[in-house]
């Protein structure tokens, strides 16, 4: 799907080794982004961005998104001061994903409950999850660097 910020492309080979960014996004208008710290390599955050978000991005050189569930633009750090500048942008071989390495400003916490990142649980692994027995969280990320009520006004 091409937009008018972004052309698509004359054929595979354009996509795969060509030097013009023509992302493809998906059917809901979005490509997928991995927010990764600059510096540890750590994934920060996982999102999506429009054609106007992307943009955004690219010309601002600070992390823009497309909220999928405020149906808004989104520039990250715009409410709570922990704004991403974009150090590298990558994107993979047919163009439909994003890697995105960013320092993070304020807090230097990219996760809305106030954390480093948004992946500060994992799964517990080995056994089969069931209706008796769900599969389990535990924390394994930093404590939270704000209190999310003390930035965004809310718990």
């Amino acid at each position: 799907m091409s937009t008018p910020l972004f052309p698509a492309p004359a054929g595979k080979a354009d996509l795969e080794t060509g030097d013009v960014l023509t992302p493809r996004f998906g059917p809901d208008g979005t490509v997928t982004c991995v927010t990764v710290d600059a510096d540890s390599g750590a994934v920060l955050m996982v999102g999506h961005m429009n054609a106007e978000s992307l943009a955004r991005t690219i010309a601002s050189g600070e992390g823009w998104y497309w909220s999928r569930s405020r149906g808004e633009l989104w520039h990250k750090g715009a409410t709570s001061g922990n704004v991403q500048r974009v150090e590298e942008l990558l994107v993979d071989c047919d163009q439909d994903a994003l890697v995105m390495r960013v320092r993070v400003d304020g807090h230097g916490a990219t996760c809305h409950t106030g954390r480093v990142s948004c992946f500060y649980r994992r799964v517990v692994l080995g056994r089969r999850p069931g209706p008796d027995a769900p599969a389990s969280l535990e924390v394994v990320g930093e404590a939270p660097r704000f209190d999310p009520a003390d930035v965004y006004g809310k718990g």
